[in-house]
């Protein structure tokens, strides 16, 4: 039984994707390509598709099931390297697919254990060749406070801009009162910034604030300038900026 949930999607649109992918599984290479297609099989990021001859078919195990998707009629396969047996994570378009994905093979993400855009790790999907994300020094004035209490003040802050998510504020630590955090075991990671590698909460009176401020020490090459800089979510705190209080947006991060 696949672990694996086999919804049909819509297909979106296809693309060429100009950047080499690869992909690990038990330490064995299970792709290489340079000639992948980003498949939008929903709005917000794409899916890599990679050439049949650009994947080690030998790891392939035919589950002989052939299915109907969107995209069109696909084979389904299980990944075998060494102990680790994946059911159900991959499918070979077949002829009768949609133009551009005859003989393309979709991976479930989770599937393999590390993906590479070049040699860069990308991680929790690819990313997405029209989303943005840019990281600028700024001499705004930012405050960040809780229940009235100052967290932290900079003069001079990194504003991260990133597509579809609101704009971040990140402080140097000697900016920032770090007798009020305290640390956590949180990690998260992001397709654009990396993995983080702290997380912190804030007491206040009697009431504990969770995970309500970040860092990354070894952000991507992308936003390299926020590298051991302290972000707050706006979400979960009063920030100030140029002392003009900034209202709390309303996402996924509010609660």
């Amino acid at each position: 039984m696949s672990l694996y949930p086999r919804a049909i999607v819509p297909i979106d649109h296809i693309e060429p994707c100009p950047r080499r992918i690869r992909a690990l599984l038990n330490g064995e290479w299970v792709l290489d390509t340079s000639s992948a297609r980003y498949v939008w099989e929903w709005q917000h990021y794409p899916h890599y598709y990679i050439p049949l001859a650009d994947v080690r078919e030998d790891l392939l195990v035919d589950e002989h099931d052939v299915q109907q998707f969107s995209g069109g009629a696909a084979r389904q396969y299980g990944l075998q390297v060494g102990d680790s047996y994946r059911p159900g994570s991959v499918r070979v378009h077949t002829e009768k697919s949609v133009e551009g994905l005859a003989n393309m093979v979709r991976f479930e993400w989770d599937a393999l254990d590390t993906w590479f855009e070049e040699d860069e790790e990308v991680y929790v999907h690819p990313r997405d060749p029209y989303t943005r994300i840019d990281a600028l020094r700024s001499t705004r004035r930012v405050r960040v406070e809780i229940a009235g209490q100052v967290l932290a003040e900079s003069q001079s802050p990194v504003l991260v801009f990133e597509t579809g998510v609101p704009t971040r504020y990140y402080l140097n630590r000697a900016e920032v009162d770090l007798g009020r955090l305290i640390p956590t075991e949180t990690a998260t990671v992001c397709p654009y910034k990396g993995r983080t590698s702290n997380y912190w909460s804030v007491r206040v009176g009697d009431t504990t604030h969770q995970d309500v401020a970040w860092a990354y020490d070894f952000p991507s090459q992308l936003i390299q300038p926020i590298a051991g800089m302290v972000a707050f979510f706006d979400e979960k705190t009063d920030i100030f900026v140029n002392g003009e209080k900034m209202p709390r947006p309303n996402t996924r991060w509010a609660e």
